[in-house]
């Protein structure tokens, strides 16, 4: 509690907010409980520059909108005032009376710490106060986070991971006791929550996001949330959340046309709406914008202690044209369709993660080739850590839904992805994108029958663990559900009774094993030194062989069989004799697989293959991944 009120706003504070450098309003801006004179209260600040009255109303005063009038502060374009009375759990909304239009409208908090459970749309004041226990992980999470590490992420959409009886959605302190044991089991080192934010249309996932500094109410208040992040922190488990600062939603509680004019959005619709998602986009070249996403960002680092943000819709920032025809769009000044704001604004919000928290990371989801996503903003980049490569996600499901008789024709969809492999910090995604709007599960995407279906995609999680770079996979894809993801039910935790399920599920908890405890699989993902072709031109057969190394001269060897036939006495070059281990064969009977394999590995003969002077002859089963590494 601030006991020296009125003064929660310095001078300073505004020049930093108008400049478009303030990264902290949070501490300022929205509801904040307080006292003045010894009298306990709330103070009040929100930002309308073009309106002619702003008043607080809520449960205090009957909902009345002109009983509480805010003061306006010089020329900053901001309102405030304190409120006696207005306690810890209040409702409230801001009555914002345009000087244009007449326009009027009852308004969310933008700053709001915390909102009514939809469809109802206040603000609620609350404090962020937490007795966190996760100081540990905290103090040596940089080293767990960063590019060197064996960093496999689970996403996941909070409400329909698991349902309680009766279809109730779990709330955060339930998942956080039953997502962190589950999470700890698999072997993951990261989750990735889907949006938290506040978000008035559940079928939105969370990207159509309200509450920029308010964690959704569905699943518990903000100290709720905390606990969940504590309990995986606690259990060694990192946290990254989604994070929207592309576009928001037009509904009339929100940001949208906030004090009768265009404030957090471009006026023009070329700029100011998206036509895919028929949402707003933020004005990046406005200060004040900048001040209050910037602070978004760090407002989740800060106060909910997250290790990582992820960047959604990145390549819809980018580009003026995206998703726009000829004439639906403004050039820059330059006559490009480069949206200069954005990109500045990107660099920026960067800057200001790493500089603060540099013990965390920061992704882009961006789907085009646009040059240096994740290299420094020094070296003309954008700054982020890292990138997701949606390249690689497209080729190889586009390869493992043919049917292994044709795949020879497509060898180059699992041999191009080498060419660009460094020229970015990638994450593999498998993500939610690629299990809804009629595309059908992993499963479902995977060729041939049920048998097969299994086989391929255990050969799908195996070839990404094998691959340079960092690794994502969507809730359900773990234990092969079978129907597309739906937001308003729970997976299928009954399959995981069968046995090809519980394999599955068994596989990917072996791949995070060996992914974390061999260095070659991971402490080079993001380095060409990492990695080493055997042999990438084996189209006739469909197999791929390629080493994985470390700085210390480890080696463990990936071969993979994409088709549906086993290969007796296939020979591949090693750069050593002596004893190989299989470390882990995807057909294995543990897995649901056939069980054949090496009989736990081979010796390797004086025979020189591939350009080596040693080689294994080794038994590949169908539609499979082994992994060797030399005694």
């Amino acid at each position: 509690m601030n006991k020296n009120n009125l003064q929660l706003l310095t001078d300073q504070d505004v020049y930093l907010f108008n400049e478009g450098n303030h990264v902290r309003l949070y501490e300022k801006m929205g509801a904040h409980i307080a006292a003045l004179d010894g009298t306990e209260g709330t103070h009040f600040a929100v930002w309308a520059p073009n309106a002619r009255e702003v008043c607080v109303m809520g449960d205090f005063n009957s909902w009345n909108k002109s009983s509480h009038p805010l003061k306006q502060r010089r020329n900053s374009g901001i309102w405030e005032g304190f409120i006696p009375g207005v306690k810890e759990g209040s409702n409230y909304k801001y009555n914002v009376v345009s000087r244009y239009n007449n326009f009027s409208a009852e308004k969310a908090d933008p700053f709001g710490f915390a909102s009514e459970v939809p469809p109802k749309t206040a603000s609620v004041v609350r404090e962020l106060d937490y007795e966190w226990g996760d100081a540990e992980w905290m103090k040596s999470r940089g080293a767990k986070n960063g590019l060197k590490s064996p960093v496999s992420i689970y996403e996941m959409h909070l409400g329909s991971w698991m349902r309680a009886e009766g279809d109730r959605m779990l709330t955060y302190r339930e998942l956080g006791d039953k997502l962190t044991a589950y999470i700890k089991d698999l072997g993951f080192s990261h989750v990735e929550f889907m949006p938290v934010t506040e978000h008035p249309f559940y079928g939105s996932w969370g990207y159509q996001t309200v509450g920029y500094f308010s964690p959704t109410s569905r699943y518990g208040g903000p100290q709720d949330l905390m606990y969940l992040v504590d309990r995986l922190h606690q259990a060694g488990i990192g946290v990254i959340l989604d994070w929207v600062p592309a576009h928001f939603p037009t509904d009339m509680h929100g940001l949208e046309y906030f004090d009768g004019t265009h404030l957090y959005e471009h006026a023009d619709p070329r700029q100011g709406f998206h036509p895919d998602w028929k949402s707003s986009i933020f004005n990046f070249g406005r200060n004040e914008v900048k001040s209050f996403l910037l602070s978004s960002a760090m407002f989740w680092l800060d106060k909910y202690h997250a290790d990582g943000l992820r960047v959604d819709a990145v390549a819809s920032m980018l580009y003026l044209d995206y998703s726009r025809k000829a004439g639906e769009w403004i050039p820059n000044k330059h006559g490009g369709n480069e949206n200069l704001e954005a990109i500045a604004f990107l660099k920026q919000f960067n800057q200001v993660v790493y500089e603060n928290f540099p013990d965390t990371q920061t992704y882009a989801e961006e789907s085009t080739a646009w040059p240096m996503v994740s290299r420094p903003t020094y070296l003309g980049g954008l700054g982020f850590g890292l990138k997701w490569d949606m390249g690689w996600m497209h080729d190889t499901l586009q390869y493992l839904s043919k049917d292994s008789v044709y795949r020879k024709y497509h060898h180059n969809s699992l041999t191009f992805r080498m060419l660009y492999a460094f020229g970015e910090n990638f994450v593999l995604p498998l993500s939610h994108d690629e299990t809804v709007h009629g595309k059908g599960s992993l499963m479902q995407k995977m060729a041939g029958d049920d048998w097969q279906k299994f086989a391929n995609l255990r050969l799908l999680f195996g070839g990404m663990y094998a691959q340079p770079g960092q690794k994502l996979l969507f809730m359900g894809g773990e234990f092969a559900q079978w129907r597309e993801w739906k937001h308003d039910a729970s997976l299928d935790w009954h399959l995981t009774e069968y046995a090809p399920h519980h394999g599955m599920q068994r596989w990917v908890k072996d791949l995070n094993n060996l992914y974390r405890s061999e260095p070659a699989m991971h402490e080079l993902n993001c380095s060409p030194s990492g990695f080493e072709w055997i042999d990438a031109n084996d189209s006739q057969q469909s197999v791929t062989a390629f080493l994985r190394k470390d700085g210390a001269g480890g080696t463990v060897l990936a071969v993979c069989n994409f088709t549906s036939v086993p290969r007796y006495s296939y020979r591949v070059g090693v750069p050593k004799g002596g004893f190989w281990k299989e470390l882990l064969n995807s057909d294995s009977l543990a897995y649901g697989g056939g069980g054949l394999g090496n009989l736990g590995g081979i010796m390797a003969e004086q025979t020189a293959t591939h350009g080596r002077p040693h080689s294994l002859n080794i038994t590949l089963p169908p539609l499979s991944i082994l992994f060797f590494k030399p005694e």
